[in-house]
């Protein structure tokens, strides 16, 4: 009924767009962790519940009557993958339905939303989600203020400014002032406006293909994630700087009332990462060579030695990095270690 409302609904702004969508997830999820029965507006207040969708058989009775922690990943893409890896690796168990985007843990109040990337970082920011895995890249373009609470160490790129090879373009200061194509407008603004002299870089936001912008003449250069560097060179580009190296990160709403419980999460992540870049070796040594054998295995704290029933041998085990393991054998055997072997970790509590 109001005509000046009309044509933003009609030509949304991609932020407008993003701000709907949002709505509609935070709606559809919300009544699917509340079961489909309790109203939208109790849903934050709402305790845990059993159905015959949901159940936590396995969890702890001091978290039976504790609200629901909500947790954002990726609901596809490049990293889906690589994080429902380390959810289950790191002991969250759960089961995601057909053509939902929402599950729930068996043995925690933790309800797992699947969204697209680019939200997840403002979804937290907001309160609407307790804590979510995104990338650097997502909460610098969305200013969100979070905290963050551990890189991940994977989907580990940089968004860097890139020109077309036979611009010759030596310096970024070039493409100041000039037109650049990006799907991260406020990173690259943020960048470009430090080394403007009087004109304004302009920038274009677009969702997909960036790398194509120059080619087809729309731009004089692009900023756009990088990881090996192939689609960059295929399209006939380079690299002029970098604007910001990132990798998937932890993070967490600053003003959560789940605060021992993302503290939960966080142990549970960082034991399984832990665990995912050791081995164990066990091994028996003469006393003699003690001393080499230490030196040769230290541990992440110190080795654990005990006395084998044999006069003056001794066995020894001590975590060893995963990409080591085959060499630390090798200098093992050397000095005349026996009965060496590695053993997988499956997870870890180091207290880090």
């Amino acid at each position: 009924s109001n005509p000046a409302a009309v044509p933003s609904r009609l030509n949304p702004s991609p932020a407008e767009a993003r701000m709907v969508l949002r709505q509609l997830y935070t709606r559809s999820w919300r009544l699917a962790l509340a079961g489909g029965v309790a109203s939208v507006g109790a849903i934050g207040a709402a305790r845990c519940h059993e159905s015959q969708s949901h159940s936590h058989s396995n969890m702890p009775t001091k978290y039976k009557e504790t609200r629901h922690l909500l947790l954002a990943v990726p609901k596809k893409g490049r990293m889906y993958e690589r994080i429902s890896q380390l959810l289950k690796g790191a002991g969250f168990d759960y089961h995601r339905p057909d053509r939902l985007d929402i599950a729930h843990c068996k043995d925690l109040p933790v309800s797992i939303i699947f969204l697209p990337a680019a939200d997840i970082a403002t979804y937290v920011a907001e309160g609407n989600v307790d804590v979510g895995i995104t990338g650097e890249d997502i909460v610098g373009e969305s200013n969100a203020h979070v905290n963050v609470l551990m890189p991940l160490g994977f989907g580990k790129c940089r968004l860097s400014v890139q020109a077309p090879v036979d611009a010759k373009i030596t310096d970024v200061k070039q493409l100041a002032g000039k037109r650049i194509v990006t799907s991260f407008p406020e990173l690259t603004k943020a960048f470009f406006a430090k080394f403007e002299n009087g004109k304004s870089t302009s920038i274009k936001c677009i969702s997909g293909s960036v790398e194509a912008a120059c080619g087809l003449g729309l731009a004089d250069g692009i900023v756009d994630l990088v990881e090996t560097g192939t689609t960059m060179r295929a399209a006939g580009l380079e690299e002029v700087a970098t604007v910001l190296q990132t990798q998937c990160v932890l993070i967490a709403n600053p003003h959560t009332e789940q605060k021992e419980l993302i503290e939960v999460i966080r142990r549970r992540i960082a034991g399984y990462m832990t665990a995912s870049k050791y081995v164990m070796v066990t091994y028996n040594v003469h006393r003699a060579a003690l001393p080499q054998a230490t030196r040769i295995t230290p541990g992440k704290r110190s080795p654990s030695v005990t006395t084998l029933d044999e006069t003056n041998w001794v066995a020894v085990s001590a975590l060893v990095e995963k990409s080591r393991a085959a060499s630390v054998m090798d200098a093992l055997e050397g000095i005349g270690a026996t009965d060496i072997l590695t053993t997988a970790l499956l997870s870890s509590r180091m207290g880090d």
